[in-house]
């Protein structure tokens, strides 16, 4: 029994009184784990949005995220002003949303959700294979001071100790949370929203009074492209634009079965879970599993999920009548 004894006390007890007994350096890992969780929950609102207005699973979204940040870094390596090419990659993305509703989504209206997964990961291989060809597959470095994003950090005294702001991370944060300010209102307040929402609710019902199914779907296609794009910019700028980042943006699949595949609220919250979530448990108790504890930790949260609750914090449970 010694032993069992011991291991509890190393498992339960000895990690909270190391995080407790430095408050600075958890708020310091809070802090990052907020940061991160803000940015997962940006994907998640794009496979959301999609979901919500066409019921199609996006599994693309996250290589869109790596082909909207190459786009920028790539245009304006060629010597266009970093603005412009902004610009030029919001058009960029424009296109390719309505390039995927009229040759991917309109040929496959009323086919089964399955056929509809296949084709998003099609997508997700046909982007890769062309920005591997157009961009190639290197690393780059994201264009942050060209953008005018801040650098550099600033350092608060906190609990008698020290703790550190990157200012590229609270850029990140507070960007984040003015889209999903912006999303929210949009889909409230405006009249292509209240579309985007009637959509949701019945694709028959929207028809019957007027609502162009292949014009809705295309500018969610198009939001979740910008969203692709802002979540590509903030992910590059702490760290590279590479393909690696698509791995990450998976990452945002467990924030959706947390959350809720329909509830935008529903993946702030499931990602600002996973990603500080994933930060305490690599640095208090990842010693105690090898480490590495980050690469696993959002997907075995979202089995526990989807063994007790498997709709999400926020989605709709699903009843069958037999």
């Amino acid at each position: 029994m010694e032993w069992l004894s011991a291991s509890l006390e190393a498992i339960l007890v000895s990690p909270f009184r190391d995080m407790f007994s430095m408050p600075d350096f958890l708020l310091q890992v809070v802090w990052e784990g907020f940061v991160s969780g803000i940015l997962y929950a940006l994907v998640a609102l794009g496979f959301v949005l999609i979901f919500k207005a066409s019921g199609v699973f996006n599994f693309a979204q996250g290589i869109m995220v790596v082909f909207a940040a190459l786009v920028l870094v790539s245009i304006h390596n060629m010597g266009v002003p970093a603005w412009l090419a902004l610009v030029i990659t919001i058009g960029v993305m424009g296109l390719l949303a309505i390039g995927i509703e009229r040759v991917v989504l309109r040929n496959l209206v009323n086919q089964h959700d399955a056929i509809l997964l296949m084709a998003t990961i099609g997508l997700t291989l046909v982007l890769k294979g062309a920005g591997q060809l157009f961009f190639g597959g290197e690393p780059k470095s994201m264009i942050t001071e060209e953008l005018g994003l801040p650098t550099g950090s600033s350092d608060w005294e906190v609990f008698d100790g020290i703790v550190i702001f990157q200012h590229i991370d609270v850029a990140a944060a507070g960007i984040a949370i003015i889209m999903v300010m912006a999303l929210a209102i949009f889909f409230s307040k405006t009249r292509i929203g209240r579309a985007l929402r009637a959509v949701a609710d019945d694709h028959q019902a929207a028809l019957s009074v007027g609502i162009s199914l292949h014009q809705i779907w295309a500018i969610v296609w198009f939001a979740s492209g910008i969203v692709a794009l802002v979540t590509g910019i903030m992910w590059g700028a702490r760290s590279d634009v590479s393909f690696a980042l698509e791995i990450i943006a998976l990452k945002a699949l467990a924030v959706l079965i947390l959350g809720g595949f329909t509830s935008v609220p529903g993946a702030i919250i499931g990602g600002l879970i996973v990603g500080i979530g994933e930060k305490l448990f690599e640095v208090y108790w990842g010693p105690l599993f090898g480490g590495g504890v980050e690469a696993w930790f959002a997907y075995v949260l979202a089995l526990i999920f989807l063994l007790f609750r498997p709709q999400g914090m926020f989605g709709e449970r699903i009843i069958e009548r037999v």
